[in-house]
Order: structure tokens, then sequence, then C-alpha cells
């Protein structure tokens, strides 16, 4: 039987949203402060995924300067109806505080390749805004609700108003569709079967408690009754979820929650849901965030599960095809070894629709598939296209000529030195995430810095607080080296001392991800790589470790900077990015 193999998105690509068009499915993840915004893959088996694009791509649409770590791109919600995409989502300016800042955009597409719209402004009552477009023809947006009372007048409250699509603004009253007392849900979607409206809402936040519930209602507008199925686990006061890990840590897919639905041709119905892969590693007891908390290095994951509808017109997990997670979900059965009547908890491995085991029957692949599919992964770049590679992210801004050249000196990339790494304005830096937790990358440099403040090389990265930086600079009296400077919750140091190199020669820049721990090299063409340092615990780039943000993912880049303002330029011959092979493993 094919199975699916979660995480199907790896790496950094939370609260995913999912639409069929045809035979195609396109899944949106949130981007946060990477630029450009909201990443979209396509697929045509659900098995295999391939990055196509972004529908955010010009600061006309999209301004992300000066926002702080894990503000920006929010949960995405991408739909279609009568011939046009639709893709809602938040811009999130202000978080960590008491007032948010939260504005909800629309923005438009006859193809998903685009050309998008420009963004139409929405109601800012609160984050993850989903458009839902009923059968006769009206639109409806439900949105979360944020409170900046002290205290809070509710626990969770989810609101409705309808979208007038000639005029792209939001028209009628505003009305609550759902308001608790004690359980939080976010991330809320509206979808129809048969004669029931849906509710299909994220519970008690995004870490290891996270959760799906779902309501129903004969009106849109309610009132909406909660689906409460048995779970033997559930303690008084938690949400009513139809997936979940929160009780069993023993699970590979942790984190599991933030829905989204769709319906095969053959009428098979799939979730897709955010997840997150621990590792070995936690929190210290007296951390002052999320003490004691297990550590993702690799941010939020998408998964997929399939789904079944009971007798009684309610959606849960199916198990159907799943056998091959009972020893890992033993925790599922019941002291007499018969299956319960619901699961909840996420599986790893899910039974491809109908669609993709008759393709495979017949000797057909999912797509020809440019450089980025599963048969032909996109590991190294050796800068010889005209364009950068779809997978590399900046931070907050595009990476014009300003920043970068790939035709200053063909078959390098060029990268010009401009504002320091904490900078969340101007800083020139190409990205791509890690994936796996063995992983290794590599670059060659060509740089001759001036002054101490000119630098190049290879990062790793969670956010402007927090990296490893092993680059090439020039002290006064070592002459041109190599050092390796940690950031960790804005504390700053040097690893190693400044290692004197050679003038003129490229350098090789290596670093070797092993679990949580992680060691750097340097050297020269066609020489052994020499070790920056010793092996250093990398578990603080996680989203428990952040201080300030915690919804991204731990990303490998390479990097350059001109504290002087003179804009140095440094040269770049190959970046590469790759899992150790027989390593993608479910953790460490």
């Amino acid at each position: 039987m094919e199975k699916i193999h979660n995480p199907i998105l790896r790496g950094f690509h939370p609260d995913p949203s999912i639409v069929r068009v045809g035979k195609d499915y396109y899944i949106a993840t949130s981007t946060f402060e990477w630029w450009p915004g909201i990443r979209i893959h396509h697929s045509r088996d659900l098995i295999h995924w391939e990055l196509i694009g972004y529908p955010l791509t010009r600061i006309s649409q999209l301004d992300l300067r000066g926002v702080g770590p894990s503000q920006g791109i929010w949960a995405p919600c991408l739909t279609w109806d009568n011939g046009t995409f639709y893709l809602v989502y938040t811009v999130v300016k202000a978080f960590y505080c008491n007032m948010y800042d939260t504005e909800n955009y629309l923005v438009t597409a006859p193809d998903i390749h685009g050309p998008w719209s420009e963004p139409s402004a929405l109601n800012n009552f609160g984050f993850d805004p989903s458009l839902f477009h009923d059968d006769d023809g009206r639109k409806y947006m439900v949105s979360m609700v944020t409170d900046h009372r002290i205290p809070k007048k509710y626990a969770g409250r989810l609101i409705l108003q309808e979208y007038d699509p000639e005029k792209r603004c939001m028209t009628g009253p505003v009305r609550d569709i759902y308001k608790a007392d004690r359980i939080f849900l976010e991330g809320p979607h509206i979808f129809k079967h048969n004669t029931w409206y849906y509710l299909f809402s994220a519970d008690t936040g995004t870490g290891e408690a996270h959760g799906q519930t779902i309501q129903r209602s004969k009106n849109i507008w309610g009132p909406y009754e909660m689906y409460r199925p048995s779970d033997p686990f559930r303690q008084d006061g938690e949400a009513f979820s139809i997936l979940t890990s929160r009780h069993h840590k023993d699970n590979p897919l942790q984190k599991a929650g933030h829905c989204d639905l769709v319906e095969t041709p053959e009428g098979e119905w799939y979730a897709v849901h955010l997840c997150g892969r621990p590792s070995g590693r936690k929190n210290p007891t007296d951390f002052p965030r999320f003490p004691g908390c297990r550590r993702y290095m690799l941010g939020r994951e998408t998964a997929i599960q399939k789904m079944r509808w009971t007798e009684d017109g309610w959606l849960e997990l199916d198990p159907d095809g799943a056998s091959e997670n009972e020893t890992i979900q033993k925790h599922e059965w019941d002291g007499n070894g018969t299956k319960p009547s619901c699961y909840n908890t996420p599986f790893v491995y899910v039974k491809a629709p109908e669609c993709a085991i008759s393709s495979l029957s017949e000797g057909t692949s999912e797509s020809d598939g440019p450089e980025t599919t599963e048969d032909h992964p996109f590991y190294r770049d050796d800068f010889e296209s005209e364009q950068l590679a779809l997978d590399y992210q900046s931070l907050r801004i595009p990476m014009d000529e300003h920043y970068l050249s790939l035709s200053a000196r063909p078959g390098w990339l060029r990268m010009y030195g401009r504002s320091g790494l904490s900078s969340r304005f101007s800083q020139t830096l190409i990205a791509r995430r890690m994936t796996e937790y063995h992983m290794t990358a590599e670059t060659c440099v060509s740089f001759e810095p001036e002054i101490f403040k000119q630098m190049a090389g290879l990062i790793l990265m969670y956010d402007t607080d927090n990296y490893l930086y092993l680059h090439i600079s020039r002290d006064e009296d070592v002459g041109k080296c190599i050092t390796l400077l940690k950031a960790e919750n804005k504390s700053y140091k040097y690893l190693t001392d400044y290692i004197p190199i050679e003038e003129d020669r490229d350098i090789i820049l290596r670093l070797a991800i092993h679990e949580t721990s992680a060691q750097f090299f340097y050297g020269y063409r066609n020489s052994i790589l020499i070790p920056a340092g010793d092996a250093i615990d990398v578990s603080f780039l996680s989203d428990e470790a952040c201080q300030e943000g915690w919804f991204t993912g731990t990303m490998i880049g390479i990097c350059c900077q001109d504290l002087t303002g003179f804009g140095k330029c440094a040269d770049f011959d190959w970046f590469e990015v790759r899992p150790e092979e027989g390593k993608a493993s479910l953790n460490p």
C-alpha cells in the first residue's frame, strides 16, 4: 500500500492551508519575517510536494522592514472559487506587547503562479483570517480576536463578517460565533458538508498542548455545537481535540494542530496540520520562558492525515491503512488489546489517496518536475542561473541589485555588505531551511576584507538575536582571519581566536550538524578542512529557547556585512545544504 511519510513539508513550514483545483493540490504556509511572503507547494498525489513560488514578491504588496522576529506573515488561507485564487493572511506589526497590531489582507490571482494583485485591506480584529465561499456565491471571513484588556473578557473568541468581492472589502455586521472562558481557539476555517457548516479551529496555543477542534451549525452565523469525542486521556478544562499529541510525548509528531481540509476527486478527505519533531534537548528548569520544555530546532512543520466522517456527521482521524503506526501509537490501544472507537493522535505513515495509488500502478509520475522534486532534490547551488533558486529567502526585504548580483562575476554570487546581523531593515543574507537533525552545509568564499567591520561567511541562525556565524574578516594584529561568533538572546561571544588565513585565496566554510551538536570547519580548495573550535550545542536555535520570537525555525545561510557603509563585496562560488544520507529520520 502506497504511504505518505510525514512530515510532508520538512523544516519551518507552519500553519498549512490546502486547496484542490482539479487534480492539483496547493499548500500555503507562513513565512513570518522571511521574504518573499508565503510559500506555495504543489502536488498531484499528496505524497510528493514541490515548491512553486511565493505570492507576495513586491514591496508594494508586503513591507516587512522593522518587524520583529516571528512577526510578519501569519497563517495564510488559500482558497479557489470560480476561476480565481484567494489568499488571505495577517501581517503582524506588533505582537510581544499589550496591544497587538494584526493587519489582515487579501490578494487574488487567476493562476497560482500569478500575477497576484495588490493587497486589499480587511478587518484587523485578530490574526488567522480565513475566507469561506458559500454555495449561494456569498463570501465570509472568520478570524480570532485579540484582547488587550486586563484581564481578558474571554479566553477565546472567533468572529465572522461578510466579504464583498465586487468592492473588495468587508461588509455588514461583525458577529461573535464563538466565545469561551477557558478554551482558546485560533486558525479557524469554515467549510460546508451536506447541510452543515463546520467550524474547524486550532486549540490551546502552538506548543506541545496544541490540538484541533471541530464545531457545526445549520446556520453560518451559529450557534455552533462542539464535537466532544471520547478521549480517556482528556482532563477537565481541556479542549475536545479531534487531533492532538498533548497526551503522548512519545509520538514523533508533536504540537499537532492548526488543520485545514481537502477532499480528493474520489471523495476521500485529508487534513494538513502543523507538527514538530523534538530534539533531544530541553530548556533548563529555571529558563525564563518555557522552563523544562523540549527544544524544536526545525520549527513547526507540515504533516497530513486521512480523515473520515462518522455516521452522525462528524469528522475524525481515519486509522485505515496506518498499521505501521500501531507500534508507535500503542498508547491508543486499551488494556484488552482492542482498538478504540476514535483515534486523535497523528500518524507518521498515512494511506495515500486512490488517485496516487492508481497513478503509480499505471507507471505515471506526479510531475515532470524541476530540480526541487523528490527525485531531483535541490542541494547544491553553483550560481549558474540568472535568478536565485526559489528555496532561498531573505530577511524582511528582497535581495535586489543593491544587495547581490549573479552577473557581476558569472558563476558566482556576489553579495554586497550592508547592515549588521541585528538589522531589521537592510542586511545582505539568503538562507535555506534546516530540515533534519543530521545535515551538512558548505560554501566557497572569495573575500578580501580591509577592516574588522567587513565580514562574510556561513551562518546557522534562528533569528537576528540567535545565530552561529563562521566568517572571514580582518584584525589589526592578525590580518585576514576566520572566527566563529555566537549570539544567544543578545548575548555575544567569540568561540575561537582570530585564526589567520592566507590572502588572495578562496576559503571553504563547512558546517556539520549531528542531532543538536554542530561542528564548523574552514580551509582552502583541494585541502583538508580544519575544525573551527569545538563542537557546539546548537539546540538554543529553537522555538522554545529564543526569547523574542518562537514561531519560525532554524535556517542555514550565507551573508555579508560592511559596517563602514562602503558596500565591500564577497563572492560565493557555491552553496550546498544537504541532509545526511539515511539520516532523514523522525527525530534525532
